[in-house]
């Protein structure tokens, strides 16, 4: 099984393994270090990310001391800035100072501060370790600065002295180009893991791959291979940023996708043909975990036990689920329905109709007239009407005759445009090389751990 995630910043179209494994030791022979220009540099780099800090927090934190912890349970602003020394009215009044900048009522538990002191005394008379030396130097420290992380790249800083001041800032982020090739052996999550891969990752492709490729029914030894950006800050991942390329491979058929921004507000994943990735329907409304009964017109109903046909597909899930609509449409009907519950009911064009049936509750204002857009939310999975337990069942009318929503065809959207094809031909091309180039590096570097 082949499972590999490598970083890289750029790539020569360079196929030949042999020309990248002689630059691989080309790269290692010249790998030789100067101590004193690399020590000199260190030092540099230190100063500069001194200097970035402050510039960035908006005062300089590395002469005061500083005090880290989590928000807790029950603590609020005013009890948390109390605990960090100051006054009830001095909490208070910076509260005030907080404005439309943050709202107290935002902090959140488990959300890490970072509390900054100056001394606050001129001279210490007291012997140096005596009781009388610490009660002192409790009193003469001063909070100045409290830092709050509001999330992974971003935070408020409060100035703790009159005049109270409170402020935001956004640590800089870096975007990482990066490779994954994952090749399915128990499921893709395991795998992806395994294989030192975000499991963000796989949120991104199954949107690109929503409506070409069942995620549910991902099967052993099918592949990824995808080159994709990662959003970083301080080494910390923030997101998959980008997918730009990607191939899935699945019975030894390849479905290649690229992506290609015409810049026009449309879609921007196309196959290799220049076809959209974003076909008329989703493959399934819902995140399901099985189809417990499927298209028929002979099904014994689990309730009346008669024989009578059942022209959907049950998807079991639990109480609550969102229920996504498959297709751009209008909705034609959102009511109680008798045996088939609470049902909603879309009319996507002239050809295609789909209903969604036995749902908890609708979608918050969902009424019939609204226009809903493919993946939009228009209610949730429950047992309403005739029915054994929680679950959705789904219909699909083509020319007004019901049809398997299992095997049913969806045609693509849209091709790219003709004006943009060379461009696209060019870019898929780039990157279909750039793999040829990583994967021909790694191959490289497994040699030479054999040399």
């Amino acid at each position: 099984m082949t499972k590999n995630a490598i970083f890289f910043r750029t790539a020569a179209k360079v196929r030949p393994v042999l020309a990248v494994f002689l630059a691989a030791i080309a790269i290692s022979c010249s790998g030789h270090r100067n101590a004193g220009a690399d020590d000199a540099a260190e030092q540099d780099c230190g100063t500069a990310e001194e200097e970035s800090r402050g510039s960035i927090l908006g005062f300089n934190p590395d002469s005061l001391a500083m005090v880290e912890g989590v928000v807790k349970n029950g603590q609020f602003f005013t009890s948390l800035m109390i605990s960090l020394g100051l006054s009830a009215k001095e909490a208070y009044e910076l509260s005030q100072a907080c404005d439309s900048v943050f709202d107290v009522r935002m902090l959140r538990v488990g959300n890490a501060y970072r509390a900054y002191y100056s001394d606050s005394c001129t001279d210490m008379s007291f012997p140096e370790g005596s009781p009388e030396a610490a009660d002192a130097a409790e009193k003469c420290t001063r909070l100045e600065y409290v830092v709050y992380d509001r999330g992974k790249s971003s935070g408020v800083v409060f100035g703790c002295r009159p005049p109270y001041r409170v402020w935001t800032f956004e640590k800089p982020t870096e975007i990482v180009s990066r490779y994954a090739d994952v090749t399915i052996n128990s499921s893709l999550w395991n795998d992806m893991r395994a294989a030192g891969v975000s499991p963000l990752l796989i949120l991104s492709l199954s949107d690109i791959y929503a409506w070409s490729v069942d995620f549910f029914g991902l099967q052993k030894g099918d592949r990824f291979r995808v080159l994709y950006d990662e959003r970083v800050c301080d080494g910390e991942l923030l997101a998959v940023d980008t997918v730009r390329y990607a191939v899935f491979t699945h019975a030894g058929e390849e479905l290649p996708m690229i992506m290609f921004n015409q810049k026009d507000g449309g879609n921007i994943w196309w196959n290799d043909k220049g076809e959209s990735m974003r076909k008329a329907f989703l493959k399934a409304p819902l995140k399901y975990s099985r189809i417990s009964s499927g298209f028929s017109y002979s099904r014994r109903h689990p309730v009346t036990r008669k024989v009578q046909p059942h022209t959907g597909v049950d998807y079991a899930a639990p109480k609550g689920t969102p229920v996504m609509s498959i297709g751009d449409g209008v909705v034609t009907s959102c009511k109680y329905e008798g045996a088939g519950g609470n049902v909603v009911r879309i009319r996507h064009n002239s050809v295609y109709s789909t209903a969604y049936l036995h749902l908890s509750k609708y979608a918050s204002g969902l009424k019939a007239g609204q226009r809903v857009r493919q993946g939009e939310v228009i209610g949730y999975v429950g047992s309403t009407g005739r029915s054994t337990g929680p679950h959705l069942d789904f219909r699909v009318w083509k020319n007004g005759m019901p049809v398997n929503p299992l095997t049913m065809d969806s045609p693509p959207a849209e091709p790219i445009n003709s004006g943009n094809r060379a461009a696209f031909d060019a870019m898929k091309e780039s990157y279909r090389a750039k793999i040829d180039t990583v994967q021909a590096r790694m191959v490289a570097l497994k040699v030479i751990e054999l040399l």
